[in-house]
């Protein structure tokens, strides 16, 4: 199986005027003086971040036309911000709010044909949105991480071979992908700058963040609303924090080597946290191996009063490279001689300011969408996100992972999540002491609960 990640190069190759029929390829792309439509599905932080993003874009009229969130106090608030920050760019009237589970759909069927569907609910959903954006000819932007299990992805694969026949332009919230400072260190590494790869290393240590730590559920909610709310600390949900948050870490380093991990073996534990439910460890160290046998080591801590840092290495034969400074934007790459990272050492820096990738990778997208370009980071997204599953799957169990493994794992977080309603059993259940399973290295060693 080849791991190679996929090109952009590879989604851009034009084809042939032919070929597109119209009975075979439906109309999907804005002329360069039509609006795009977008509706909102998931109204949280990166959701509302990801809509002003996208209503930002400078290269054509984009308008906020529906919403919807399973919570109407997130629908209201990011409706709020929207407004206010984009006047007249949204048009939400009450009839086209919507609130609950299905809410994705009635969404949806606000836009027409070619119109732009964005995603930001917790990823155990990205599926089951995407499987009906698809049926109703939808462009899609989606959040990272795009799948949290081995099923999931198989499903997402064939889905996003369906979008591309029918011609739809999809991106992935993997924004540091499209940042200028970073795309130019990756063709200064293929140039040799600092020598062949001989490892990699990448850090996201900081206190709690997101939902990622819970205490019982209260009495008048329900378990899949409970769930839901607290998505991180749910694997079905989020695959925990170890995707929802090192995804980013993990996708740049291996874009910087020019291909995916083969194997991953790991540690990771949970300290002493009272009465906390999730199932979330707080530390992780994960050894990636490529199929050359260079590695990438990864640590992640999410606890308190411990040192900080969220940054990301290369180590080449003959220098070294930053990726990541201290976050995810602005990147300040830079490249040196030997392995110090001393200011004598610099061989290049990309300028400052760089462009903000999150508002990068919606000019990429909608100008796909104008120009109507072949665009669909689906498959991409999906790799990045059983490598990750990978780690989290290695430490979980306390054995080596293959990337053949984490595909073609049958246990599934949440079967039928199409089918669930709010008030009904959740994916998960507590046990009698209102505690979820926990991963058990060494115990279950072919699934992660």
């Amino acid at each position: 199986m080849n791991h190679g990640p996929a090109s952009r190069r590879d989604f851009l190759k034009v084809a042939s005027a032919s070929a597109l029929t119209a009975a075979s390829i439906p109309y999907v792309h804005a002329g360069v003086d039509d609006a795009v439509q977008v509706a909102l599905v998931g109204c949280g932080g990166r959701g509302t971040g990801a809509a002003s993003d996208a209503l930002s874009v400078k290269s054509g009229q984009v308008k906020l036309v529906a919403m919807a969130d399973v919570f109407e106090h997130k629908l209201k608030n990011s409706y709020r911000q929207l407004a206010e920050g984009h006047k007249e760019k949204v048009n939400v009237p009450e009839d086209r709010k919507f609130i609950g589970i299905d809410g994705y759909k009635k969404a949806m069927d606000c836009l027409k044909p070619g119109d732009v569907a964005i995603f930001t609910t917790p990823p155990g959903f990205r599926w089951v949105h995407f499987q009906y954006a698809i049926e109703k000819g939808l462009n899609v932007f989606m959040e990272k991480p795009v799948t949290v299990d081995g099923p999931a992805s198989r499903r997402m694969l064939q889905l996003a071979e369906e979008a591309s026949k029918k011609n739809l332009k999809v991106g992935v919230g993997l924004m540091v992908r499209h940042c200028k400072g970073r795309q130019e260190l990756v063709e200064r590494i293929r140039e040799g700058e600092i020598g062949d790869i001989v490892t990699m290393r990448a850090y996201r240590m900081h206190g709690p963040v997101g939902t990622c730590f819970s205490t019982p559920k209260p009495p008048d909610t329900s378990d899949m609303r409970y769930q839901i709310s607290r998505f991180h600390s749910f694997l079905w949900a989020s695959g925990g924090l170890f995707s929802d948050f090192y995804i980013h870490q993990i996708d740049e380093t291996c874009w910087m080597k020019g291909s995916w991990p083969v194997k991953a073996q790991a540690t990771g534990g949970r300290t002493d946290r009272g009465n906390h439910v999730d199932q979330n460890f707080d530390n992780y160290s994960v050894e990636y191996t490529f199929a050359d046998g260079t590695k990438l080591f990864f640590y992640g801590r999410t606890m308190n009063g411990c040192h900080t840092e969220m940054s990301s290495y290369v180590h080449g034969a003959k220098g070294c490279a930053i990726v990541s400074t201290s976050g995810h934007t602005p990147g300040k790459v830079r490249t040196f001689r030997g392995h110090r990272f001393a200011s004598e050492d610099l061989i290049w820096a990309f300028p400052q300011p760089e462009p903000n990738p999150y508002r990068v990778e919606w000019e990429d997208l909608v100008e796909a969408i104008r120009l109507n370009k072949p665009y669909n980071e689906v498959k991409r997204g999906v790799e990045a996100s059983l490598v990750t599953s990978m780690g989290r799957m290695a430490a979980h169990t306390g054995q080596v992972i293959t990337y053949d493994q984490m595909l073609n794992c049958a246990h599934e977080f949440a079967p039928d999540l199409d089918k669930l309603s709010l008030d009904g059993p959740a994916p998960l259940q507590a046990g009698a002491d209102g505690r979820y399973p926990i991963p058990r290295p060494g115990q279950l060693k072919d699934r992660e609960y």
